[in-house]
């Protein structure tokens, strides 16, 4: 009986081509994914792995590293009462206001997450209609524009 052979783990993670736009949009080696079951499936799958600093789209047991133009998860909705952010996988997360800024890209709004999953968070982009969900809870005041969220009004930083 000799010893048993090593079970291989999972190989690296290594950029396929995959990548995730600035705008959502998903591209393979540059070709466009239209199938847009197959892009929702992508949007909630977008995972970040703090232990290797990667983010990975993961569906069932494949995994795989993606390559990102700005950001690895979408503002789809923003909840002014409660302050919450739904994310594209999914989840919701609490806005940071300080957090919001500009993206140099094209103006778009973008704010940092998951700061319980690495404690600098992760940068989201709004998309439109979250965007105009945000600016609609904005009330100009004699210090600035502050943001309602419930009864609590918080500046906001200059954008």
């Amino acid at each position: 009986m000799g010893a048993e052979a090593a079970q291989p783990g999972p190989p690296p993670l290594r950029p396929f081509g995959l990548v995730l736009h600035h705008d959502g949009r998903w591209t393979h080696e540059g070709v466009p994914i239209t199938n847009t079951k197959l892009r929702a499936a992508f949007d909630r799958s977008v995972r970040y792995l703090p232990d290797v600093d990667r983010y990975v789209v993961q569906l069932g047991h494949f995994r795989g590293q993606i390559e990102l133009e700005e950001a690895g998860f979408f503002v789809r909705s923003f909840d002014a009462p409660s302050g919450l952010l739904s994310l594209s996988d999914g989840t919701q997360s609490p806005l940071s206001v300080e957090s919001l800024r500009v993206s140099p890209i094209d103006g778009a709004l973008l704010c940092t997450v998951k700061r319980d999953l690495v404690p600098e968070g992760l940068t989201a982009r709004f998309e439109h209609a979250a965007q105009a969900e945000l600016w609609n809870a904005v009330e100009e005041t004699p210090e600035g524009p502050c943001l309602r969220s419930g009864s609590v009004s918080t500046l906001l930083p200059d954008l």
